[in-house]
């Protein structure tokens, strides 16, 4: 069976449109500063891991990731669409995650990458209800239609898809992602 990719779901930090809930508390400018600090911890992370990745960019050219965060890395863009389209277009094998996680550990990602060696997929619950990595070894796109993106029901929705397929998830440890300011309280390395 062929090694999942990773793909790191990532946007250009430009100030208002990166980390919205944060701008009220930190300004635009302070919001996108936090964002660059949690892509740029994700990228390093993900390296230490030697799990195989890639940037999946919107809201910039490739270029401007390449020289904000180093020219060996493969960017390639998310695509047109919502973010469901954009997840569906990730082929199988894979792990998909955002650039918001600051807990996420290089031994997270290669216990998630090892699963999918005997595990049809894999999933990291977010403190929120959400999650910060899927992993699948098949077409997953079910698990992205309809999704109700940003509530606390994705998790167990997600869950629930793969269960209805006779799938059992495979569950990492529980990590918190940033969303708000209070977040941030355990995580001041990350502040502007």
């Amino acid at each position: 069976m062929a090694e999942p990719l990773l793909s790191i779901f990532a946007r250009w930090p430009r100030p208002g449109e990166v980390k919205t809930r944060l701008i009220p508390h930190f300004g635009a400018e302070g919001a996108a500063r936090i964002y660059t600090r949690l892509l740029a911890h994700t990228i390093a992370v993900t390296r230490e891991s030697g799990v195989p990745f890639e940037l999946r960019v919107t809201g910039g050219d490739p270029a401007l990731f390449h020289s904000a965060f180093g020219d060996d890395l493969a960017v390639v863009p998310q695509g047109d669409g919502d973010l469901t389209a954009r997840l569906s277009a990730v082929p199988a094998p894979a792990m998909v995650i955002g650039s918001d996680c600051p807990g996420l550990t290089p031994a997270i990602l290669r216990a998630a990458a090892a699963t999918l060696a005997t595990d049809p997929m894999v999933i990291g619950p977010a403190s929120d209800g959400g999650y910060y990595l899927l992993g699948y070894n098949a077409d997953a796109a079910f698990a992205f239609v309809d999704m109700p993106w940003s509530t606390e029901a994705v998790f167990g929705e997600t869950v629930r898809r793969f269960a209805l397929r006779g799938i059992r998830p495979a569950v990492l440890p529980e990590l918190s992602d940033v969303d708000t300011p209070e977040d941030l309280e355990q995580w001041p390395d990350f502040l502007p």
